[in-house]
C-alpha cells in the first residue's frame, strides 16, 4: 500500500465514546429519522452494526481512526436536515499530508453509501490546515472528480481498507 508515511509520528488522541445527545431523539443511524450532526458522526466515526460492533474510518497510513488523530470530530459536522445538507470539515494531521484527497474521499464514501441520495454533501479542509487546502475542496466536491477516482481501482480499494469493520484502535 503506503511505503512512506507522511506523518511519522501523530499525536493518537483517547476516543470519546459516549456523546450526550441534547434531545431525546432516536440515536439509532439506521432510523428514518432526521439527521443531526451527531448521527453523521456515527455514520462517520462510530457506527452501530446489527451486532453493535463498532466500526472506524481509518486512517490511510495506520491502524488508527479518524477520531483518534482529531482528523474528525463531533463538532466537525453540520447538519440541515431542513434543508437536507451536510457539511464535513477535516484537519489534516499535518499541513502537507499527502493523503489527505483519499482521506476526504473516504468520508465522501461513507456518506454515499449511508445517507438518502436527497443530501448534499460538502467535504472541506478545515481553513489554514493544508497546503493544497483549495485544490482538495475542489477535488472532493466534483462530482466528475470524485466519479474518477472511484473508476481507479487502487483508490476504491485503499477507501474499502479505510472504510473496513477490521480496525485495532488502541
Amino acid at each position: 500500500m503506503v511505503s512512506r508515511l507522511s506523518n511519522e509520528k501523530p499525536i493518537v488522541y483517547e476516543s470519546k465514546e459516549n456523546y450526550v445527545r441534547t434531545d431525546s431523539s432516536n440515536t439509532d443511524g439506521l432510523s428514518l429519522g432526521p439527521i443531526d450532526n451527531l448521527k453523521i458522526f456515527d455514520i462517520l466515526l462510530i457506527r452501530l452494526h446489527l451486532r453493535c460492533v463498532i466500526k472506524y474510518i481509518k486512517d490511510p497510513e495506520r491502524p488508527s481512526s479518524l477520531e483518534h488523530l482529531k482528523v474528525l470530530t463531533k463538532d466537525s459536522v453540520e447538519v440541515d436536515d431542513d434543508k437536507n445538507y451536510v457539511r464535513v470539515t477535516f484537519t489534516p494531521t499535518m499541513k502537507h499530508c499527502g493523503l489527505t484527497a483519499i482521506i476526504g474521499l473516504c468520508v465522501r464514501v461513507k456518506l454515499m453509501r449511508s445517507l438518502p441520495d436527497r443530501y448534499k454533501v460538502d467535504i472541506r479542509v478545515a481553513p489554514g490546515t493544508h497546503a493544497t487546502e483549495a485544490a482538495v475542496n475542489k477535488q472532493l466536491n466534483d462530482k466528475e472528480r470524485v466519479s474518477a477516482a472511484l473508476e481507479n481501482p487502487y483508490i476504491v480499494e485503499m477507501v474499502d481498507e479505510c472504510l473496513s469493520h477490521h480496525l485495532n484502535v488502541a
